[in-house]
């Protein structure tokens, strides 16, 4: 996880990402499927691809499962989402001068969890039900396909959202991954780890992680993994009722980014992803955690997101 979090740009973009999802999916025994450039297009996947198509190297989702021996395809799974932004520009709402060193962490929240994922495979953390890691890969460029402010995209949820801030791409690709680990993964237990918000610095702090969590019993766990494993989390509010009109538009159902960036920023915009769980933000356990601050420090990956992985699976049972 460090070794790609502190990759240059030049190096890990997508397609060497997927390479090194393949490779743990051969380290662990996991069945891999990828999704990739105009093909994330066609099954509808408007997010993620809205976000990657103008990038030289082409956006990808890429889904890794494990099934211990004694599970099935029955059984309720835990379904991890990882955003993998390999660069962030800010698209065509271009970063200032000094906001877009460093943006190649952008893609953290991935790196932990393919970490994670293949750390609980490997210490046989995960025995009692199916463990699954969807990564949505992209690089927000700028080019004659950058998506622009006013587009509208259908997501895979099959939600359109009105693009008003390219700069708040994170959300885009997530919001597609977990409509697909629910519509596919039957996760008993929803995680996605993402580097969201500036917000999250000045909510939580530089070391420990903001948590979304729709329920109670999800958000304990989630401080108790936390708390085992050292990747701290401490939880944000949940108000769903408050958070959803900060994204009204008159002409699709939902904006990318809220009208009012002062209010509640991280509950913000972990809110957007779970405008797109359908009915599972209601019946499911749903976990967003926002790490863009505790990803790195001194200039250097911390390999956030693996310790919480393997901690979370051995306390959600």
């Amino acid at each position: 996880t460090q070794r790609l979090v502190d990759a240059p740009p030049n190096e890990l973009n997508t397609d060497t990402f997927v390479a090194e999802a393949r490779g743990v999916a051969a380290r662990t025994g996991a069945a891999i499927t990828v999704i990739r450039g105009d093909e994330l297009r066609v099954q509808g996947f408007g997010g993620l691809y809205g976000v990657g198509k103008a990038a030289a190297h082409p956006p990808a989702l890429v889904v890794l499962s494990y099934y211990p021996p004694s599970t099935s395809d029955t059984t309720g799974s835990v379904a991890l989402v990882g955003k993998g932004i390999v660069y962030d520009t800010g698209g065509l709402d271009l970063k200032l001068s000094g906001a877009m060193q460093g943006m190649k962490d952008d893609m953290g929240g991935a790196a932990g969890l393919l970490g994670g994922f293949q750390a609980a495979v490997l210490s046989r953390s995960i025995t009692t039900r199916p463990l699954h890691v969807v990564l949505c890969l992209a690089e927000n460029a700028i080019g004659p396909l950058a998506t622009r402010p006013d587009d509208i995209h259908t997501f895979y949820s099959g939600k359109t959202v009105e693009v008003n801030d390219t700069d708040a791409e994170g959300r885009l690709v997530l919001g597609d991954g977990v409509a697909y680990a629910v519509k596919h993964l039957n996760p008993s237990l929803l995680v996605d780890m993402a580097t969201l918000t500036g917000a999250q610095g000045i909510t939580t702090g530089q070391r420990i992680a903001a948590v979304y969590a729709n329920t109670n019993e999800a958000e304990a766990w989630a401080v108790a993994a936390g708390r085992r494993s050292g990747d701290l989390v401490h939880p944000v509010p949940y108000c769903p009722e408050f958070f959803r009109p900060e994204y009204k538009s008159e002409v699709a159902d939902m904006k990318n980014y809220m009208a009012n960036g002062k209010n509640a920023a991280v509950s913000c915009a972990g809110q957007f992803i779970g405008n797109h769980l359908g009915e599972y933000e209601t019946n499911g356990h749903w976990l967003h955690v926002d790490m863009a601050y505790p990803v790195a420090s001194g200039g250097r990956a911390t390999g956030y997101g693996v310790g919480f992985v393997q901690a979370l699976v051995q306390t959600f049972k």
